[in-house]
């Protein structure tokens, strides 16, 4: 029966100690355990990795050379693979042409439907595509919205060129440009700006003496045409030129005047079917988008609105109700993401495939979890098998098998402790069966606040003019449907109100280099190098990476990178420092009898007994075992952690602040049950500190935990956008109505 299994023996990825496993196919497989268990290692690391790395060399090395490359893993024995695709909590990729409705496929589904019944018939599926000339608006191209430079702030009325007319890059008295301008004998140097005439200013700004004009000297591009090559048409998404990052400011966008940000042209927009036209229907809600379809009774078109239908209710079951075809792909959260790839892989016709889900609950409202995991059985009964990494416990309980990992994270973890049933877990000794089992009780003797800060008519997105007042000095938790209003209300509403005493701490990357890691995130990196250069009598910066103590061979990166004429460069570890980076120099210092890089390769729970008499130092490490990251290194890139980590390191910075709001978006992202508790103790103490906090959230132990809640709803997009209660947990478990408070009556 072993071919019925995927059999792994004597895996040794990352911190998992030798584990050997037998893993059940075309079952729902979850794994569980602790942050830094080690679960990740086994279904992301280990199964899809050597899945994917297998299936990429079946492909010539033409095509294996533009493929993502994954490295072996440490495992003496797997077998039994099949193909595998990975959902995680990416974002969706893509740019300003991307829509839920491409992203989907169900646009070019709805295109094809107008170019058959559509009336007056226009022409074929391309012409409804905002992608393509026949259909584009010709004046945005079919973005929806117009990019345009505001240079007037740049430019200094009262002076001339020989003063310091232009506030620009480059162009300032003595400048390059400044000099090609000057030296072009186009402009009178000493003639101030608010004196030129209509033809000299064209002369500046375009090189012309009308817009679009001739070139009058091929040194004078014109500022505007200069800034718009610099900032319009290029990425600055990556751009890490300080000027030029600077200026993007002055970049504005708005809605294009002719299609009025339909992207479709005039011909385009005036065929319609049923009264709509293909951007109306792109521009409704799914539930409405569903009911106007269903209306359409066409011969020729059975197929595609059944398929339209069936795709919509997919959505609609997963809890995306509130999204339409034409918003932007990039708007989306990352939960928001993975649901959509989820629906989209439900319409495959693939069998026999292994599906790796990276907590598909997150973002999910209790109220939407069990339509997902209805998804993940589906997936299941075609005969494929689906590997879920999960804390939730709606999610666990639908499982054919769990696979405990722990007991703990790093070091302490990479072990089985359990493998069974979940009712077989409910009866385990383990950190996950007794969270399983314990049931949280609400909050007794909550806070009660005796200030609020007033928030007023906010009508953002599908806020409906919502006025609120938001206690101050206590743990206010926001709670509400998925599209419901929530980060509306809270990130884009309250935060901007609030600005300068508001602080997000949520889920993004942290804005830094591949070098980056928690020492320097926290900034005790500093004292460090200063104990190890006091303790040798030597300099400091021999034991930076970026300076002096840096390997001569590979300048402190650690590896060698190749580079190769028509292939991918390669990356090769350093020979002479072994992918430490230091330098041996470095590495012969030491203090308490360890060097720099062991120093680092200590874990933060480690590190804690090490520097427990170095005050500064053990204060920094202190917070990282508080929010539950005992199990990360020292000097673990940051580029290596997830969004909850992430997350959960920016609360260790802000620890000891006071008078501050923090504003936590779902912070009990990729924690384990046990850490929830953790995490509120956290929280409380933030409180206790003189601190407001509030935490956008789904967790019903969280929830019942905080002082306050402020719920939105009723449901989500149209059917949102209001206060539907505020109180305390129990008041509202009590008294209120809401799908939330059903929800926390049951938990």
């Amino acid at each position: 029966m072993e071919h019925n299994q995927i059999v792994i023996k004597g895996l040794s990825q990352n911190n998992l100690k030798n584990v050997s496993l037998n893993i059940p196919k075309e079952k729902i497989v979850v794994f569980s355990g602790v942050s830094g268990s080690g679960k990740s290692s086994i279904v992301f690391d280990t199964i899809a990795a050597e899945s994917q790395r297998q299936m990429n060399e079946t492909y010539s090395a033409f095509i294996r050379g533009r493929l993502p490359k994954y490295s072996k893993p440490k495992v003496d024995f797997i077998d039994n693979l099949t193909a595998s695709v990975v959902i995680d909590q990416s974002r969706l990729g893509g740019n300003a042409r991307s829509t839920v409705g491409t992203i989907s496929d169900m646009y070019s589904v709805l295109r094809l439907l107008y170019s058959r019944i559509g009336t007056p018939y226009v022409g074929t599926a391309s012409t409804f595509s905002f992608n393509d000339p026949n259909g584009m608006c010709p004046t945005c191209f079919g973005i929806g919205k117009v990019v345009d430079l505001d240079i007037h702030s740049l430019i200094h009325e009262d002076e001339c060129l020989n003063g310091d007319m232009l506030d620009i890059p480059a162009f300032h008295n003595g400048n390059w440009y400044w000099k090609q301008y000057t030296e072009s004998g186009l402009f009178d140097l000493n003639k101030k700006w608010k004196d030129y005439s209509i033809a000299e200013k064209n002369l500046m700004y375009y090189g012309s003496y009308e817009k679009g004009g001739p070139k009058v000297n091929k040194k004078v591009e014109g500022i505007f045409n200069h800034l718009e090559r610099l900032l319009i048409k290029r990425d600055l998404s990556n751009s890490s030129d300080q000027s030029i990052a600077r200026m993007k400011s002055l970049v504005i966008e708005y809605e294009c005047p002719d299609c009025k940000g339909k992207r479709l042209c005039e011909k385009t927009r005036s065929c319609k079917i049923n009264g709509y036209s293909i951007d109306e229907m792109c521009e409704m809600e799914f539930t409405q988008l569903r009911e106007v379809l269903q209306t359409i009774n066409d011969s020729r078109s059975i197929t595609l609105v059944e398929t339209l239908i069936s795709s919509l209710t997919r959505m609609i079951d997963i809890g995306l109700p509130y999204l339409s075809m034409s918003r932007e792909s990039i708007s989306l959260s990352g939960g928001e993401a993975q649901r959509l790839k989820l629906v989209r892989y439900m319409g495959s016709s693939l069998t026999g495939m292994t599906y790796i889900f990276d907590e598909p609950s997150t973002g999910m409202h209790p109220r939407d979890v069990h339509r997902m995991t209805e998804l993940l059985r589906n997936l299941r009964d075609k005969g494929n098998t689906v590997l879920v990494v999960e804390h939730d416990k709606d999610v666990i309980s639908t499982a054919d098998e769990v696979i405990d990992v722990g007991p703990m994270a790093g070091r302490n973890g990479g072990r089985i402790l359990f493998q069974g049933s979940y009712e077989g877990l409910l009866k385990s000794d383990t950190l996950t069966g007794i969270a399983m089992r314990e049931n949280v009780l609400i909050k007794e003797n909550p806070r009660l606040p005796k200030n609020f800060l007033p928030l007023k008519d906010i009508t953002i997105h599908n806020l409906k003019n919502v006025s609120v007042d938001v206690p101050e000095n206590v743990l206010c938790v926001v709670t509400g449907v998925a599209g419901s209003g929530k980060s509306s209300l809270f990130r884009d509403g309250f935060a901007k109100v609030y600005e300068e005493r508001v602080i997000i701490v949520d889920q993004s990357g942290v804005m830094a280099t591949n070098r980056s890691m928690p020492v320097t995130f926290l900034g005790f990196f500093d004292e460090l190098r200063k104990l190890l250069a006091d303790e040798n009598k030597v300099n400091a910066s021999l034991f930076s990476f970026n300076s002096k103590g840096a390997c001569p061979t590979c300048k402190g990166k650690g590896v060698i990178v190749t580079e190769l004429v028509f292939m991918d460069p390669v990356e090769t570890i350093c020979e002479e420092c072994e992918g430490k980076r230091y330098s041996n120099e470095a590495l012969s210092y030491r203090y308490r009898g360890k060097n720099i890089v062991e120093i680092l390769e200590m874990t933060a729970e480690e590190a804690l007994v090490f520097f427990q008499d170095i005050k500064k130092i053990h204060k920094k490490i202190m917070a990282l075992n508080e929010v539950g990251l005992s199990y990360l290194s020292l000097g673990q890139p940051l580029s290596t952690l997830s969004g909850g980590e992430l997350q959960r390191l920016k609360l260790a910075k802000y620890l000891d602040q006071k008078g501050n709001i923090y504003l936590l978006d779902e912070p009990t992202t990729g924690l384990h049950a046990s850490d929830v508790k953790n995490i509120m103790k956290l929280l409380e103490r933030f409180v206790e500190q003189g601190n407001t906090v509030i935490v956008i959230e789904h967790n019903l132990d969280v929830m019942k935990l905080g002082d306050y809640i402020i719920d939105i709803g009723p449901d989500g997009g149209t059917g949102g956008g209001e206060v539907v209660f505020t109180g305390t947990p129990l008041e509202m478990a009590t008294s209120s109505n809401t799908i939330t408070a059903e929800y926390l009556r049951k938990s």
